[in-house]
Parts: structure tokens; C-alpha cells; sequence
């Protein structure tokens, strides 16, 4: 792991907790949500920040024979093992394999934890509430299934939310 991509991680942590924090003086005709917005395959889709306990560059995932092909393995946290998926299996995508780029992005939905594999975070934003819309008609069947409300947009481009718990639940844990 490199000093840089470990800084630009610890540096979008802190972002999130600065933003979390600053939530407490937002006013109530502001409401914001906080996303963790990633990239897959060049498309950017997002996660609810309050679903997201740790992002990590990609180190060793270590196979494990026998597990579904949505498990691309696990890995070491500190002593704890997580499970990291593969959301590109998961949604139908074509696959990529990862680079210094990829980051396991450790979530918690429903008393369950794991690390999702991504191919790059993006960025920490506070979108505003009422700019989430419906999702384009357009969105692939295998994608839509995984959106929590729809999209909202980025720098001009459509990121689309998604649920941890229905990824979670998408693969049966």
C-alpha cells in the first residue's frame, strides 16, 4: 500500500466525519444526504455514508474454495476477517480486475458487515435530499433492483444509490 493512497483514504474518512459532524447544524430546510460516490466500470454510483464504516485500498483478497462466485474473498482488518464482494458479479457487469485505484469499501446494514470491492472512491458529498430522483428508465434490470430512491448527479454525471442491505440481501447473507 502506497503513502499516497493511503493519505487520499484517510483524508476522505476524515471528510465524512467532518460532514457527519456538521449535519448537526444543518437547518431543517436543508436536508442533505451524505454519499460515498464510486466508480464501476466508468459509471458512478453511491452509497449512504451512514452505511459506510471504513474505506481501504485494495490489498491481498484471499480466495476461499467453495464460496459463491460473489464472494471474491476475504481479508485481514485488523485482526477481524471481512468478507469483500464483488459488485460487479453481483450487478450483472462486466468484470474488471483491481488496481491501485480500488478501494474495499467496508459497510453495515442490519448487523451484517462487509467489505464491497469498488473500483475507485470518487468523492464524500452532501447531496441535497430533494435532488434524488426516480431512476432513469434506462438503468439496467440487474442495477435497478440495488437502487434505494434513484440518482442524483455529480459534476454533471448520474450517480446512482444504492442499498447496502439489498446488496446484502441479494446474495443471501
Amino acid at each position: 500500500m502506497e503513502t499516497g493512497e493511503t493519505d487520499r483514504s484517510d483524508r476522505i474518512l476524515a471528510e465524512v466525519k467532518r460532514r457527519k459532524a456538521a449535519d448537526r447544524w444543518v437547518q431543517a430546510d436543508a436536508e442533505t444526504r451524505n454519499l460515498v460516490v464510486f466508480a464501476l466500470n466508468g459509471d458512478l454510483y453511491a452509497f449512504d455514508s451512514a452505511e459506510v464504516r471504513e474505506l481501504l485500498p485494495c490489498g491481498t483478497i484471499t480466495f476461499v474454495p467453495g464460496c459463491p462466485d460473489v464472494i471474491k474473498g476475504i481479508i485481514n482488518v485488523r485482526g477481524d476477517i471481512e468478507s469483500v464482494l464483488n459488485l460487479h458479479r453481483i450487478m450483472e457487469l462486466p468484470p474488471s480486475e483491481p488496481t491501485r485505484a480500488s478501494r474495499i469499501v467496508i459497510a453495515v446494514n442490519g448487523g451484517i458487515r462487509s467489505g464491497i470491492l469498488v473500483d475507485a472512491v470518487v468523492d464524500v458529498v452532501a447531496a441535497p435530499a430533494d435532488g434524488v430522483k426516480r431512476p432513469l428508465s434506462t438503468l439496467d434490470k440487474a442495477v435497478r433492483q440495488f437502487a434505494v430512491g434513484g440518482e442524483t448527479l455529480y459534476e454533471g454525471r448520474y450517480v446512482t444509490l444504492l442499498d447496502v442491505g439489498k446488496i446484502f440481501g441479494g446474495i443471501g447473507v
